[in-house]
């Protein structure tokens, strides 16, 4: 069973220092010590006592993007599953594994080791989603995949091109998964959400740290971090993860 996600933000290891001034500054965290024989990774300390972090930054080849980190109560079954149900092992580091979803996706899999606070959004902003970008011949499979690999299933999202696949409600996992429905076929990529109380101000946060707008949309605007990496803020709740309802 899945007990915490950590969300991974990819971006070039060249821009590693920075990205993690932006990403520490838009989650008002703060950073751990890098570590990996390069540096190429670190931890967003949240500022609250008794939270448990669960964003963490590398630095990578290429452009980056963003994955996912699911750590778990039986790493060898748990493993086992992944592996039946399609994934393939990229690199076995003994203790944890990387893994490809049957669409391309990386993600790794991990001993959970007691995470289990949920921090509070900081300033009305929570980075608590992780989409996946598919093209339309995987996507159905890769909806597949998430909801029986994760159990926690899948559910229609907002527009006919989202799927949602979330933990259940009370288990205070912080990170939720949207996939979503390429119109053109290329490869599997992910990016960042971030649920927010007001986007406009969000953005003009952003903007003054050195983002800039890609595209905006009805409910979330796209964004150009400083290292060139793309993310959405969106009017979803910070609590919830879910859009505010209309009367």
């Amino acid at each position: 069973m899945i007990r915490w996600v950590y969300a991974f933000i990819d971006r070039p290891l060249d821009r590693f220092e920075q990205s993690s001034a932006f990403w520490t500054a838009v989650t008002g965290t703060g950073r751990s010590a890098p570590r990996g024989e390069q540096g190429e990774f670190l931890t967003l300390l949240p500022q609250r006592a008794g939270a448990d972090a669960h964003l963490k930054l590398q630095g990578v080849d290429g452009d980056g993007g963003a994955h996912l980190d699911l750590a778990v109560d039986d790493y060898e079954v748990f493993r086992s599953e992944a592996v039946a149900s399609g994934a393939v092992v990229v690199a076995d580091h003994g203790s944890w594994v990387v893994l490809r979803s049957p669409g391309g996706q990386l993600f790794c899999v991990m001993p959970w080791d007691g995470a289990a606070e949920r921090p509070e959004p900081e300033g009305g902003v929570r980075l608590d989603q992780v989409a996946i970008d598919l093209a339309p011949s995987v996507f159905d499979a890769e909806t597949d995949f998430w909801a029986g690999l994760t159990g926690w299933g899948s559910e229609r999202g907002s527009r006919p091109e989202f799927r949602m696949v979330r933990p259940p409600a009370g288990a205070g996992i912080p990170v939720q998964i949207l996939l979503h429905r390429l119109e053109e076929e290329r490869p599997t990529s992910a990016h960042l959400d971030l649920a927010c109380a007001d986007v406009a101000e969000t953005t003009a946060l952003h903007l003054r740290l050195g983002a800039e707008v890609v595209r905006r949309e009805q409910r979330w605007t796209v964004m150009r971090d400083p290292a060139g990496g793309t993310y959405c803020l969106t009017s979803r709740d910070p609590d919830t993860g879910r859009l505010p309802t209309t009367s």
